[in-house]
């Protein structure tokens, strides 16, 4: 599957590029009795449902010249949503100041005071290094960096 999702990632990722859109995730999975290939896109100031629409018939056109996936599956395409997810280091300096939820690997300690866990909320500072920066949200407001490498899963934290 992994291969498959390269290979997608590869062909739509210069049409994507020509509508200025840019692609959050891709996930192609079993959902039920089928598959579904599932992307998640957006752009500076948030991406419409007339630009899915359009990504989407720009999509299935070249998957369906290129036939890379063998199998029967359900296209879809939206905007990661209000919860979304940060994945490369660029993700994490053009949301700073935004609130964030980080899930590691494994549990770590990464403010030096004793405590392994594996879950972390509170205000994203950014990049430093190969470190993403969190200023937590807890009593002492402690600032924390993770190792990029370490996140399984990171997203925006919406409060209304």
């Amino acid at each position: 599957m992994a291969q498959i999702v390269e290979q997608v990632e590869l062909l739509v990722q210069p049409i994507l590029d020509d509508l200025g859109l840019e692609l959050v995730d891709l996930e192609y999975q079993r959902e039920g009795r089928g598959w579904v290939l599932r992307f998640y896109l957006d752009k500076e100031g948030g991406i419409t449902l007339d630009q899915c629409a359009e990504a989407s018939r720009e999509i299935s056109a070249i998957l369906d010249v290129e036939d890379v996936i063998g199998t029967a599956y359900n296209l879809e395409v939206s905007s990661p949503g209000l919860d979304r997810p940060l994945k490369k280091a660029k993700d994490f300096d053009r949301f700073a100041g935004q609130n964030v939820k980080i899930k590691t690997v494994v549990a770590c300690d990464p403010d030096g005071r004793g405590r392994n866990r594996k879950s972390f909320t509170g205000t994203l500072d950014g990049m430093a290094g190969a470190d993403v920066v969190v200023t937590l949200k807890e009593k002492n407001a402690v600032q924390v960096k993770i190792p990029l490498d370490q996140i399984e899963r990171a997203n925006l934290e919406y409060e209304f």
